[in-house]
Formats: structure tokens, sequence, C-alpha cells
């Protein structure tokens, strides 16, 4: 059997007085890319920063590992294990590609160098441009900088919201590969994407989020297949 990481157990959350999960039940399994979908308000990126400490959970649980860490901070959860990429903001435009990697790993107390190295021999472009900086890259590039730079705490659950977003095509495709080069390098992925078809296409399990709850789960292939969710999240 699969271990689950991460346990999502009758959670609510919003922000302020608005309420925008409801008892919203989930497991991401170890190894796994696990691919939130649906439409726009229905609670994607608010799962992700209630997982991550950048909301409370009203009530419910949300445990790693088996430990509760429900309201924990940010950097606390970050010590943890998980890393997060947010949708924006999310490279420091004025620090060079290899202080950005660097600021990433603030929290660690050990020697940087063969951690950077692996990153380095991983995302070969962020090698070719180590001395740059971050403002200067594309789109595209930022997102494989955020990638590698929430990668240098070695987390072994990744969480991403969005990471196609805003970029073209081919662009996009050359950020899905790396985001499963990640899932390879052993972090267990729950991935936010508006893209749902692309989304789901590089996942093994999906779940259908609407008006804050799950409304379907499965394996990410299940969900493709299903003419209702064709019709109703993917544009069928």
């Amino acid at each position: 059997m699969s271990e689950t990481v991460i346990e999502i157990d009758g959670v609510d959350s919003g922000y302020g007085e608005v309420q925008v999960l409801f008892d919203l039940s989930m497991q991401l399994q170890r190894d796994e890319i696990l691919c939130l979908i649906g439409p726009n308000g229905a609670g994607k990126s608010t799962v992700l920063k209630t997982v991550f400490g950048m909301l409370s959970p009203w009530t419910g649980s949300i445990t790693y590992h088996g430990d509760e860490i429900g309201g924990m901070a940010p950097e606390d959860i970050v010590r943890e294990g998980i890393g997060f990429v947010p949708q924006t903001d999310n490279v420091f435009g004025s620090l060079t590609i290899d202080e950005n990697l660097r600021m990433g790993g603030v929290a660690r107390n050990d020697d940087l160098k063969p951690v950077l190295s692996e990153l380095y021999d991983r995302f070969p472009l962020l090698e070719e441009k180590r001395t740059e900086k971050a403002r200067h890259l594309s789109g595209g590039q930022r997102q494989i900088l955020a990638l590698a730079r929430a990668l240098v705490m070695e987390p072994d659950v990744l969480l991403i919201d969005e990471p196609s977003a805003g970029l073209a095509p081919n662009t996009a495709d050359e950020v899905f590969a790396d985001v499963q080069k990640v899932n390879d390098m052993g972090a267990a992925i729950m991935m936010v994407e508006q893209n749902a078809v692309k989304g789901l296409d590089i996942s093994d399990r999906g779940c259908v989020l609407d008006q804050g709850t799950v409304r379907f789960e499965n394996d990410a292939d299940a969900l493709l297949d299903n003419d209702e969710v064709t019709e109703l999240y993917l544009g069928g």
C-alpha cells in the first residue's frame, strides 16, 4: 500500500469571515503527483495555503506523516519537509539565480554546496545563467528557478500553485516536464493547475474541487475519461 504523507480531514478554512473550504478531505500519497482542478473560486489555492500554514484551518485536521501540522507557521512547516511554490512573486528579481537558490536554503545549517551542485546538474539552464539576475529570466525560466529553490530544503512534499499560469503552450510543457522531474527526484507533489487536461496528463491522481469541497476524486486517467468531468470541468 502507498504511504499517506499528507492527510486533510474535515477541514473548513477561509479568509477573515469568508469560508472557502467546507468539510474538505483528501490525501497525498508518497511519490505521487496529485492535481487539484476545478473552476475559479473553487478553493484550490486555498487548500495549498491552508496546508502550508498561510491560513489556519477553522475545523478539522491536517497531518504530515501522522503528525498534526494544521495552524503551524510556514517557516516551521518548511523545516518539517514541505515546500511551497506560489503562483506569483516566487523569485527575487534583484538577486542572481545562485543567490535565489541560496535564499531557498536559509533554514539549513549545513553546507549548501552538495545540494546546489545536484540542482545545477538537474536543471542545466540554471547552471548556464547562475550569475544572471532573476528579473532577466523568462516566465518559464522563473518557474523552473522557483521549483529548484523550493528543492534546496530537500522536501519530501512540494505544493505548487498554477505552474503554467501565463505561459505559452511550449513553455508550459517544459515546466510540466520539470514538475515531473521534481517528482522523479522523490518529492510527492500536490499541484493546483487551471489547465486541467495538461495537469492531469502528468499526474497520478486528481481531485475536482467545486464550491470548496471535493466533487470527484480518482486516478488521473479515469478523470480524463469521465464524461461528466469532461463536460463540466475540462471544456468537453
